[in-house]
């Protein structure tokens, strides 16, 4: 673990200068820590499902999919988009984090008229407050029966 202490002078989004008092941050350990949420479906595909460096966690695109990947639930957008966040509540509680954590979800759709009809859905998964990130409509996911694929951004203070 490497401690550092900085001394920090903020300016305001007005210009004006405000000073801090010093603080102390703590930087964990930089040495990237990759997660396999499907380790046999990531190795076929080449991917890690989510790393860790320091604070910060990047969380693959997540379909819906099972252990062998084959995509589940075809056809149902609805049940889909509940496996999307169900898989990545697993990867967010790995690394002891909860959907409060997240600061970036983007979401890529192939029925994005779908999406916006189960997006309310969400208020269930962010109770505290909703992160950034973009909706995109795309003409084609991984397989053609997923309909839908969620990646998200972790700040984890843990």
């Amino acid at each position: 673990m490497i401690i550092v202490l900085i001394s920090i002078t903020f300016l305001g989004c007005n210009l004006q200068q405000n000073e801090k008092e010093a603080e102390t941050i703590i930087a964990k350990n930089d040495t990237p820590e990759y997660f396999l949420l499907r380790p046999e479906v990531e190795k076929a595909y080449g991917y890690s499902h989510a790393v860790k460096i320091g604070n910060d966690i990047k969380i693959s695109g997540t379909v819906s999919m099972d252990d062998e990947g084959n995509a589940t639930a075809v056809g149902n957008f609805e049940q889909q988009m509940k496996n999307c966040y169900a898989d990545l509540e697993k990867i967010l509680k790995y690394y002891g984090c909860t959907f409060d954590d997240v600061i970036v979800e983007n979401v890529f759709t192939t029925n994005m008229p779908k999406f916006l009809e189960f997006a309310a859905y969400r208020n269930e998964i962010y109770t505290t407050q909703f992160p950034t990130g973009s909706w995109l409509g795309v003409k084609e996911l991984e397989l053609p029966e997923f309909m839908i694929e969620i990646e998200l951004e972790v700040y984890n203070v843990n």
